[in-house]
């Protein structure tokens, strides 16, 4: 990409977090925060390995990724691809020590690359995917994996058969420390009966991508195309929703979609307005809302339980009470702060650094590392222990022995992250939600459609 192009919006930039702390606090929220990280510094004691990596994908998110790796003392970047001279150069200031190259076979056939994280254009992953674990590569493959389930399925059942290596589905919130803490939470039964669930992003901002190169333009707004793109709810989307639904520990058995193009007439037909209301097993459902014409509210996801709700905002959270619900034993203890006419009640895992929760503290979190970091901090270690895990078995065993290797690395303890069956099934959730949305209609999902065989 050269200094002339410029990218208005990032599909996973909601990911990345702000923060609205101070609008929670108003409405009583409880903060619910987890332990803090392991910072990258502390890393070079507690992780002796590195992982020689490539990054393929050059974009926005592609040099965000070179930025991430770069704070992992668990990486060595070792080359970076991009079919795009400017891109290439571009990024090539960010990762120094990486060959820069433009045909991504090339780091295919490098055998001191170890594992590779593609972060190209949805349609094009398949392809790169196949090819990577092929070569023997540990994957990271941005989510969606495809923009058609057929080309999910093809790369969800290569990693499936890739005994020996890690596949790891671009579903940030998987790996995220915070998400996780919260999981546990609810699962607990802090907030009562699940009953709803809602989340949306909004953004006033166009998904086009300017360059004064027409051909240029065309490739970089594959995101504007039904034949390239499965639209917001399948680029954006697909997070706050595979999020949701681990939360509400089901998958949808339907999905009802609207869409229009209602402030971008540019040229486009993907839609620029959707909504997406998920009917789960039980009664409980999930309405989904993203829009490019107005920013108004911001992103944020809501679990809405009998006892309690619960907002997620980036790395932060809120628990709001219901006057009934039974105590649980921890709010005589909490700290009580007033906020207006609530009263919020801190939830905070790491107890020994309780913060002062006014205004200016509550927008001063601590938990700011971003889930992107976790996610690839996980996929690095789970790299090195599968593959340590190989060379201890070939020592000792018969390598060839396809049933017992499998048997012998499904019982190593992983870091927590995406595989290739989430990543399937929040794929097909997704091209199947943009399915009604573009067509607006109620698409049922049958449970074969989430199947690999």
């Amino acid at each position: 990409m050269n200094k002339n192009e410029t990218a208005e919006l990032n599909r996973r930039d909601f990911l990345k977090g702000s923060s609205f702390a101070t609008l929670m606090t108003m409405l009583g929220g409880v903060e619910l925060i987890t332990r803090a990280p392991v910072q990258a510094a502390d890393l070079a004691t507690l992780v002796p390995f590195q992982v020689k990596c490539a990054v393929i994908g050059l974009g926005n998110w592609g040099r965000e990724i070179i930025a991430t790796l770069s704070r992992l003392k668990t990486a060595q970047l070792t080359a970076i691809c991009d079919t795009y001279p400017a891109s290439l150069k571009r990024a090539a200031n960010s990762a120094p020590n990486a060959k820069g190259l433009d045909d991504y076979r090339k780091i295919f056939d490098d055998k001191e690359v170890q594992a590779v994280v593609i972060a190209t254009p949805t349609h094009q992953h398949r392809e790169i995917v196949i090819a990577a674990l092929q070569a023997g590569k540990h994957v990271y493959c941005e989510a969606p994996l495809a923009n058609n389930i057929e080309d999910a399925k093809a790369i969800a059942l290569a990693a499936k058969a890739a005994r020996k290596q890690v596949f790891q589905a671009g579903l940030q919130t998987r790996s995220d420390p915070q998400r996780r803490f919260l999981l546990d939470f609810i699962r607990a039964g802090a907030s009562g009966k699940a009953v709803k669930a809602h989340a949306q992003w909004h953004k006033k901002q166009s998904w086009r991508m300017a360059s004064p190169n027409p051909a240029r333009e065309r490739e970089l707004n594959w995101r504007l195309s039904k034949e390239t793109s499965p639209g917001l709810v399948g680029e954006l989307g697909i997070h706050q929703i595979d999020a949701m639904s681990w939360f509400l520990n089901g998958r949808p058995v339907s999905v009802t979609g609207f869409g229009s193009i209602m402030q971008w007439k540019d040229g486009r037909d993907v839609p620029d307005t959707v909504e997406a209301f998920f009917e789960y097993p039980g009664g409980a459902h999930l309405t989904y809302e993203c829009t490019l014409a107005n920013s108004f509210d911001a992103d944020y996801e809501m679990l809405y339980g009998t006892d309690a709700a619960i907002m997620m905002r980036g790395s932060k959270a809120w628990m709001f009470k219901e006057v009934d619900s039974p105590l649980l034993g921890w709010e005589v203890y909490a700290r009580k702060d007033q906020f207006y006419k609530e009263t919020g009640i801190a939830l905070i895992a790491n107890a020994t650094k309780l913060t002062n929760l006014t205004e200016k503290a509550t927008d001063e979190t601590a938990y700011t590392t971003k889930p992107l970091y976790f996610a690839l901090e996980s996929f690095l270690t789970n790299a090195n222990t599968v593959s340590s895990a190989v060379e201890d078995f070939s020592a000792t065993f018969d390598v060839n022995d396809k049933a017992a290797l499998e048997k012998y690395i499904s019982e190593i303890k992983l870091q927590p992250a995406a595989g290739y069956q989430e990543g399937f099934e929040a794929t097909v959730l997704a091209i199947k939600a943009n399915e009604a949305v573009v067509h607006g209609q109620k698409v049922a999902l049958p449970k074969e459609w989430f199947e690999l065989g």
